[in-house]
């Protein structure tokens, strides 16, 4: 599509500047412009989910894939209430849909929602900066046609970000009542963040999924698989969590340094001296590591896209993950006297992808089972945690969780 939009300077900590053309909100862009950290998603479809997904509060995401936006959005892909990121990055955006799910194009559903995308970028150029010098921090703003940059002002901005691990994005995205997400109940629950109740409904095995920055379709493989879902703020306390009556508990996925995530890598540790099943996905994984002892770092350009190998090292099963998140737990901090282990690896660079306690019913992943958007290769750890809660054994199929 040939935009007849304005032109925005995409300008990094590390002194690179990038230009392209705006869409979305283009008033977002005005003045002092959108900051936050540049990383980039290898998606090649599913740009609604991950405009929808919490993980990628306050970022810029760069989509390597050329052409976006030519299926429209439809409501039934968006992962949350809103998106979260701070700028869409693409090369070509295409404003002529075609989907018979589609109800609006990509470009009105960012405007009414605040959005602003840079299109006509060398995005490729910009995959490959981030790829050799890591995620940056950076500054999108609008300047004038013709009008020369100040390189020196616009690189001196871009420092003055704030990177992720000095901003509390988990609070800016987590709910902020318990409630129960079962289906056909709907209702909060009357005591909200600070007495819940009791009557949870159906005659459910429960899981209290604790909200970091949630995907729908985490709760809809729950309860898929017959469980009641209840969701709660992450700063609920042990209190209301006990008072919930939880079969199993779920730590979702979110954005942000897991180590600043501290009262809820306090009530991690809360349940696993109660035996309380428990599953941890992306950040949750990362806060039962912080809880088992282990430390986190960050990757240099994190883990974006659906196409990540990872392999179970129990079965030697090599599956394609999707993958969003910027820092891992670190193998060898990881106590010897913990009781966990390491269950998978990234077959790309290594990284933990999983750990498993050998005794109790506690496992966590690094990466996305519940997918949307990528492979659904790994939705039977849903299947998994649905029997350990049911009281039932593992049955061999179980992919690495044996």
């Amino acid at each position: 599509m040939e935009l007849t939009s304005q032109r925005v300077v995409l300008a990094l900590a590390d002194g690179a500047i990038f230009e392209g053309r705006s869409f979305g909100a283009v008033s977002a862009l005005a003045g002092e412009g959108r900051r936050g950290e540049v990383v980039f998603t290898t998606a090649m479809t599913g740009y609604q989910e991950v405009c929808t997904d919490p993980s990628y509060r306050g970022q810029m995401v760069v989509m390597t894939y050329p052409i976006i936006g030519n299926y429209g959005v439809a409501r039934v892909a968006e992962e949350s209430r809103r998106p979260w990121l701070s700028v869409l990055l693409v090369r070509d955006y295409c404003d002529e849909f075609s989907n018979w799910r589609a109800t609006d194009s990509l470009d009105h559903f960012l405007t009414e929602n605040g959005i602003p995308g840079i299109a006509e970028l060398d995005t490729r150029a910009l995959t490959r900066h981030l790829r050799d010098h890591g995620t940056q921090r950076a500054i999108a703003r609008l300047v004038p046609d013709g009008a020369p940059l100040d390189r020196e002002a616009l690189t001196a901005a871009a420092r003055a970000v704030r990177t992720v691990t000095d901003l509390d994005v988990v609070d800016e995205v987590s709910v902020s009542e318990i409630m129960d997400l079962t289906p056909h109940v709907g209702r909060k629950f009357a005591g909200g963040r600070n007495g819940a109740s009791n009557d949870t409904g159906p005659a459910l095995k429960r899981i209290v999924l604790i909200d970091t920055g949630y995907k729908q379709n985490i709760a809809s493989c729950l309860s898929e698989r017959g469980l009641g879902v209840t969701l709660a703020p992450h700063d609920i306390s042990l209190a209301q969590l006990l008072a919930l009556q939880p079969d199993g508990v779920l730590l979702s996925n979110g954005p942000g340094d897991p180590e600043t995530v501290t009262h809820l890598i306090a009530l991690t540790r809360e349940i696993m001296v109660r035996q309380i099943p428990l599953m941890g996905i992306c950040l949750g994984h990362q806060i039962v590591g912080l809880a088992a002892g282990a430390r986190t770092s960050r990757l240099p350009f994190g883990h974006h896209g659906c196409n990540h190998p990872v392999m179970d090292l129990d079965s030697g099963e090599v599956t394609i993950t999707s993958q969003n998140h910027n820092f891992q737990v670190d193998a060898d901090s990881l106590p010897a006297d913990s009781g966990f282990r390491v269950s998978h690896r990234n077959i790309s660079d290594g990284s933990v992808e999983g750990l498993r306690h050998t005794s109790l019913p506690i496992f966590s992943v690094q990466y996305h089972p519940e997918a949307a958007p990528g492979p659904r290769d790994n939705r039977q750890l849903f299947d998994h945690f649905a029997r350990i809660v049911q009281g039932q054994g593992p049955e061999e199929s179980d992919h690495a969780t044996q």
